[in-house]
């Protein structure tokens, strides 16, 4: 017999199933709970609550452990790509050869966009944040592309996965273009995933571009890391929008959305803005750590913590080592580099830092490298939507095949006033 827990509300008793994970993960079945007592569950910001039941990636936040479909990340990084992982989260398997080929194939075929997007970029004024291009730009392709927008027939599906996934490094470089006025680049499928997208970033017309291969590794290796880390905010909200039955689409718009907030996403560039600082006002290490430290001062250690690590994020240890060899390559001597790594080793040893378990975690070194490549601040957070993409395209279409799934609504606890009477503006 299954594991119950009992609740006991005044004189009740109610026994709540235990769901058990293939790693033993426990979680007390609450569906039936409202219905048998009339009470719900108070958990603001869903610390403590399941969502749903997944297949596709395993963390142990104690242990620091990330697995893809049961493949830890360690080897993901030192053994794959970006796309042989994206196939991965995806369809739940590593693919043949031949059917990597297929899918790089497809892939390659639909990175351009529609001609007429051209015109939707030169509607947005020129200093709009490159995220919020993106955004509308995802949620336009349905208005394009409304061939494949049918949850329930599968080919459909698979088009505007192989779409979405080809045509938003496209997307990203037209909004970064149209940032700075520069000239559109269309894709050249040449080129391989990445070296297209920073094809599309960085060249222009009037001369030939080169792609780095040590450029084009380091960010193929970030995409991997970045790929996909279970019901993170973005995920979650690209599930809940599509719980309604909203198109991939709009629910990968949703969610490029929830990324750009400082608290997810955005915390990559904060802490490049916060390594520039310290630099530009002449700061040591110390001092910096000190002021973060004291209540009283509006100074913070960016890129340490994680709401589910509480030992090192295993996607940091990768990248600084990455960021190590990059940048010795390229030939950098990068500054900002340096103070982070007096950061992290004073912060390392610190009681204050020790005591609230508070590491490292993967946006401490990886803006460092996009710095370090010349890639603007205000794009960080294009290249995680970029990397994240997989994962979010994974969850949304497991959703689809759960029968669990229900529309998302959650409850709410009432702390507004009773019922009151209006009354005319003399009374007021």
């Amino acid at each position: 017999m299954a594991d119950k827990a009992q609740l006991r509300f005044g004189d009740k008793t109610v026994d709540l199933e235990i769901l058990v994970g293939s790693e033993d993960e426990r979680a007390i079945d609450i569906r039936k709970l409202r219905d048998s007592t009339g009470l719900i569950t108070f958990d603001p910001g869903y610390a403590n609550t399941g969502s749903c039941r997944s297949a596709i990636t395993f963390i142990d936040g104690d242990k620091g452990i990330l697995r893809y479909r049961g493949i830890p990340i360690e080897e993901l990084a030192s053994r794959s790509t970006f796309l042989e992982v994206a196939y991965l989260l995806i369809y739940g398997s590593l693919p043949t050869e031949a059917d990597l080929y297929r899918f790089v194939e497809s892939i390659r075929r639909h990175s351009m966009l529609h001609e007429d997007m051209k015109r939707f970029y030169g509607a947005l004024p020129k200093d709009a944040h490159p995220m919020a291009a993106c955004s509308a730009a995802v949620g336009a392709l349905a208005t394009f592309y409304p061939d494949s927008l049918d949850h329930r027939d599968a080919r459909q599906v698979e088009i505007s996965v192989h779409r979405l996934i080809a045509k938003l490094p496209t997307i990203a470089g037209y909004a970064y273009k149209h940032s700075i006025g520069q000239p559109f680049m269309y894709p050249n499928n040449r080129l391989e995933y990445i070296g297209n997208f920073l094809h599309m970033l960085f060249a222009n017309p009037c001369e030939e571009f080169h792609v780095d291969p040590v450029v084009e590794k380091a960010i193929d290796l970030l995409f991997i890391l970045h790929a996909d880390h279970e019901q993170n905010c973005s995920t979650s909200t690209v599930r809940l929008v599509g719980s309604s039955n909203a198109n991939l689409f709009a629910a990968i718009s949703a969610g490029i959305n929830a990324l750009w907030g400082p608290l997810h996403g955005g915390a990559n560039q904060a802490v490049i803005e916060m390594l520039e600082r310290i630099r530009d006002e002449g700061m040591s290490a110390r001092q910096f750590v000190d002021r973060a430290k004291d209540k009283n001062d509006t100074a913070r250690l960016m890129g340490f913590g994680h709401r589910v690590y509480k030992n090192f994020d295993p996607r940091m240890k990768i990248i600084k080592k990455a960021c190590d060899e990059v940048l010795t390559k390229l030939g950098v001597n990068n500054k900002l580099l340096e103070i982070a790594k007096e950061l992290e080793e004073i912060a390392l040893k610190d009681d204050y830092f020790i005591e609230r378990k508070l590491y490292p975690n993967v946006d401490f070194y990886s803006g460092v490298i996009y710095n370090a490549i010349g890639t603007p601040a205000n794009m960080f957070t294009v290249m995680f939507a970029l990397g994240r993409l997989p994962g979010w395209i994974a969850h949304w279409s497991e959703m689809h095949t759960d029968h669990d799934t229900k529309i998302g609504r959650p409850r709410q606890v009432y702390i507004g006033e009773k019922q009151r009477s209006w009354v005319p503006f003399s009374q007021r």
